[in-house]
């Protein structure tokens, strides 16, 4: 499986691409953190993370995009900004049709740490070590973004599990009593 991890950000938008399963070695497809100057108008500003988003998809046809959930803050502007670069990449997996996962920072850093209180010097380190990258990805944008597709690759692949067992137990029991009737 193979997922595009966004996290979001209007001046800095890291995207990572990671292909990977459950008990399966991780490997990094490729690594990016989009830039836009906050000189720029926010539609520009905007059309310019499409832009790189649609190409990146195109390129590496992910599985699924894993973005950031985004959470309330005292800066207005800020979630604002974020919650813009959001909608940005969920709108070019829909354009796609692209399942579209929604995680928070706190499942992120418990899933790649094992510690959802980790700092972002923890989750770069796991991220390196995890991926079995001779160096660290830079800035921590580009290791947020490979750690939610990391996140994404544990955490979804084990509920799809799980949902396939439920329906499988489900059917059993539907079909265990149409036979008893």
């Amino acid at each position: 499986m193979r997922v595009l991890g966004v996290d979001p950000g209007l001046t800095r938008c890291g995207i990572g691409v990671v292909d990977g399963d459950l008990g399966r070695t991780l490997r990094m497809v490729d690594v990016t953190v989009v830039r836009t100057p906050s000189s720029e108008t926010t539609p520009r500003r905007l059309l310019a993370l499409e832009h790189e988003i649609e190409a990146l998809v195109s390129r590496h046809r992910p599985d699924a995009i894993a973005v950031e959930r985004v959470f309330a803050d005292v800066n207005v502007l800020s979630v604002m900004g974020t919650a813009q670069a959001s909608a940005v990449a969920m709108l070019v997996a829909a354009r796609h049709g692209l399942p579209v996962h929604l995680h928070t920072p706190t499942e992120v850093k418990a899933a790649v740490t094992g510690n959802g209180r980790a700092d972002k010097a923890q989750v770069t380190m796991m991220v390196t070590r995890l991926l079995g990258l001779a160096t660290a990805p830079k800035p921590a944008d580009a290791a947020d973004a490979l750690a939610l597709a990391i996140c994404h690759l544990w955490r979804g692949a084990a509920t799809a599990r799980l949902d396939v067992a439920v329906r499988a137990q489900q059917a059993g029991i539907a079909a265990r009593k149409v036979g008893t009737r």
